[in-house]
């Protein structure tokens, strides 16, 4: 488990990653927002629940990558998705906005991906310290399924293999790095995050 001295220095280069981020990245985002705009014909901008750390949910942005205000299925993401929503999904562009989440404390560049309703908040006993950390951009579970909307799409039953097979497992991975955390191992994921998906 993270110490309190592990905790500030997490923070602490959060706030500073994420703020020089946003600058660098400011009118890329703003381009991309725009364009989302023009293509699915609604806001650029998503904003979803989601569950953060203690169990408290909060508003996660994205950039828009789907048709309709809301999908939580995976049917949904296949009907509604565009060319070029596939493109951003799969070069996790979208995930840009997040920046700005882990800049006001919802969210930190690396740690559990933060679920939908009906998931983290029904963790129970030793995987509830999942929850003791803010959620990551990105982190070991998020690079080990990297493709997971190609693994689900090969599946009959994407939902069941998602709740039976991909979200056990992605407890398990979760609770290991919050175990074993290491700010090395942060410089790490991000690394293998960045030459992944560029």
């Amino acid at each position: 488990m993270l110490s309190i001295k592990q905790q500030i220095l997490k923070r602490t280069f959060d706030v500073i990653a994420s703020f020089l981020l946003l600058i660098i990245l400011l009118i890329p985002l703003i381009l991309l927002l725009f364009i989302s705009r023009i293509n699915l014909g609604l806001p650029g901008l998503f904003i979803q629940k989601r569950i953060g750390k203690a169990g408290k949910p909060f508003k996660m942005y994205k950039i828009r990558t789907l048709k309709g205000q809301k999908h939580h299925s995976f049917d949904e993401i296949e009907s509604h998705q565009t060319k070029w929503g596939y493109w951003l999904r799969k070069s996790k562009l979208d995930e840009l906005p997040q920046l700005l989440n882990v800049l006001i404390g919802d969210m930190s560049l690396v740690g559990p991906r933060p679920d939908l309703p009906g998931y983290a908040d029904t963790l129970q006993g030793e995987d509830l310290n999942i929850l003791k950390v803010r959620p990551g951009i990105t982190g070991p579970a998020t690079l080990k399924y990297k493709n997971e909307d190609q693994i689900l799409r090969a599946k009959s039953n994407p939902q069941q293999y998602n709740d039976e097979v991909i979200w056990p497992d992605k407890v398990k991975i979760n609770k290991e790095y919050v175990q074993n955390w290491t700010f090395y191992k942060d410089l790490q994921y991000i690394y293998k995050s960045v030459m992944c998906f560029k």
